[in-house]
């Protein structure tokens, strides 16, 4: 049976112009094809050559070249107009509401390319403040709160020793669940007693953005590896609910234990500049989400992006000591002015 149908196919061929395999037939000439189409696996013997595994296709096209290229070039302009009336729809849906994103620019005239933040968010950081100051502990809950930081501190320096890019993700992912858990609360109690925050809620959430935007640069410049990763996951979900649960029972305390908190963060970045001015770290360019957010010059660096950031830890550190100050005075946080827009 496979004689005869080799047979067959050989004599439609003319001029040996249709096959192409991994055999030799018919006196050891290969034939080979540029046709596409049904296909017929052959093998067996022919002519004492073994032949086999190789799969005859067949494309049985009459239509000349230029016309396939015409056929390709309408189908390429039909998929390019479909998608073009798709992509209207959306626009057309979007406007329905009366939602739309108003024309933002840089100031020279650019396009201003954020959506997760705009130009009159962004500020020039002060970096005049003083990076040393340090609240010394007078009451046992002031050495509580000193003393629990110094501990976290410990498995943190073990992990990630000075590989300050993956301790300045992790440090980030931290810092910013205070300001969320504080000024989510602030404002269920708002809400339940019917009174003014005194601008905190505004501030305490100000400090969260800030914290992610922090979170969001570092990304740009480091990448987490999977266990990392999975360590942000199970920190974040263990601090959250322990912060949570220590802002209901003493905002004082919870306060004092971010402002230790952040001096920490200005001792870890203090260090992390020693490193980029020693060249142990490389002085990278800037990402372009910092150049815009902090207002840097076009050709600033990782060592200006990282002063700003201590510049930032340094503000919060000031008012969530600040804060608990309030506290311990027997005072809310609503009598006192939130500091609103410092950075």
């Amino acid at each position: 049976m496979n004689r005869f149908v080799v047979k067959s196919v050989m004599r439609g061929l003319i001029n040996g112009r249709s096959y192409c395999s991994g055999g030799s037939i018919s006196g050891g000439h290969a034939y080979r094809s540029a046709i596409v189409g049904r296909s017929l696996q052959l093998s067996g013997q022919h002519n004492g050559v073994t032949f086999g595994g190789f799969e005859w296709r067949r494309m049985m096209s009459s239509a000349p070249a230029s016309v396939e290229k015409a056929t390709s070039e309408r189908e390429e302009k039909t998929e390019k107009s479909a998608a073009e009336e798709t992509k209207g729809k959306e626009v057309v849906t979007s406007s329905y509401w009366g939602i739309s994103r108003p024309k933002v620019t840089r100031e020279d005239g650019t396009d201003w390319p954020w959506n997760c933040f705009m130009p009159w968010e962004t500020y020039r950081s002060d970096l005049s403040i003083d990076l040393k100051k340090h609240h010394k502990p007078k009451n046992f809950m002031d050495k509580f709160a000193y003393r629990t930081v110094k501990i976290l501190r410990i498995p943190t320096d073990i992990f990630f020793q000075r590989r300050y890019g993956c301790r300045a993700v992790m440090l980030e992912t931290v810092a910013a669940v205070p300001g969320m858990v504080g000024g989510m609360l602030l404002h269920l109690k708002s809400l339940r007693k019917f009174q003014q925050s005194g601008g905190w809620i505004k501030a305490l959430l100000e400090e969260a953005e800030n914290e992610r935007m922090h979170l969001m640069t570092m990304i740009e410049l480091v990448q987490p590896k999977w266990y990392e990763r999975l360590l942000v996951l199970t920190v974040q979900g263990v601090f959250f609910n322990a912060f949570f649960v220590l802002y209901l029972l003493s905002p004082k305390l919870a306060h004092r234990i971010v402002g230790y908190l952040e001096e920490e963060a200005i001792h870890s970045y203090t260090e992390y500049l020693k490193d980029i001015e020693s060249g142990r770290i490389e002085n990278v360019p800037a990402p372009s989400i910092a150049i815009d957010y902090w207002r840097l010059p076009k050709d600033a660096t990782l060592k200006d992006v990282i002063t700003v950031i201590r510049a930032d830890e340094a503000h919060h550190r000031d008012v969530n000591h600040f804060a608990s100050d309030i506290h311990f005075q027997g005072k809310e946080l609503r009598e006192a002015p939130a500091p609103l827009g410092y950075h």
